[in-house]
């Protein structure tokens, strides 16, 4: 049965919830990813997988097909079947597009021969980790992780619950993004100036780099997933 909880921050009593007055109602700017679409499905073929990073290193250098014809003595024809994935390109092109783009030979084949990963946890599988919270009773469950990755992101999704014996933290203040997703309980979370009640079925997406965290501990045992998001290069 759910136990009705008073953990306040040094000891007083809650200010009152004022939630943010952004919501995904009042969003503006345009979705364009579609979340069901699939890649070209020839993008396993050797051709398209070349073609795709010779355009991808052409257009991160901010030059022009004519200023790479023009830098490797490659007809404009020819560039464009060989970024559309249309023909093979010979060694001696691929080396005179790997020193005009100045990156490898074998950069061009990283979308062809790189492994996709996945991780598949069982219900009660996951790592229980120490995190900044653990000393303060909250218990973090790691669903998977994935380091190195296509992306440049890195995920990490935790189930972490909260108990009679648990008690509120100060404050959390890390780099990247983050996702709640109330599950079980209810809490009163703060995020910069801004304090959310949620109840299951609650969510809060919030820029982590504000100080944030459970600020009243209204229904326990409590159990929310946490999902935070930051560049590779922050790792750690």
């Amino acid at each position: 049965m759910a136990k009705k909880a008073s953990s306040f921050r040094n000891g007083a009593a809650p200010a009152k919830a004022k939630p943010s007055p952004k919501s995904v109602a009042t969003i503006r700017t345009p979705l364009t990813q579609d979340p069901h679409a699939v890649r070209d499905t020839r993008e396993k073929v050797l051709e398209v997988a070349i073609g795709r990073e010779v355009r991808a290193f052409r257009k991160k250098l901010g030059i022009t097909v004519a200023d790479l014809a023009a830098a490797t003595d490659i007809s404009l024809g020819m560039l464009s079947k060989i970024e559309n994935g249309i023909t093979s390109p010979s060694l001696t092109t691929l080396q005179a597009l790997s020193r005009a783009l100045g990156v490898p030979v074998t950069a061009f084949f990283r979308r062809f021969e790189e492994e996709r990963s996945a991780v598949f946890v069982k219900a009660g599988e996951g790592l229980d980790v120490e995190r900044r919270g653990t000393r303060a009773g909250h218990q973090y469950n790691l669903l998977g992780h994935i380091g190195s990755n296509t992306s440049g992101v890195v995920v990490e999704p935790y189930l972490i619950t909260l108990t009679e014996d648990s008690d509120v933290f100060p404050t959390f203040q890390h780099e990247g993004m983050e996702f709640l997703y109330m599950l079980e309980g209810e809490v009163v979370y703060r995020h910069g100036s801004n304090l959310y009640p949620m109840k299951p079925g609650d969510s809060l997406f919030f820029d982590a780099d504000a100080p944030h965290g459970p600020e009243v501990l209204t229904v326990l045992p409590m159990r929310y997933l946490s999902i935070i998001c930051y560049r590779q290069s922050s790792a750690g």
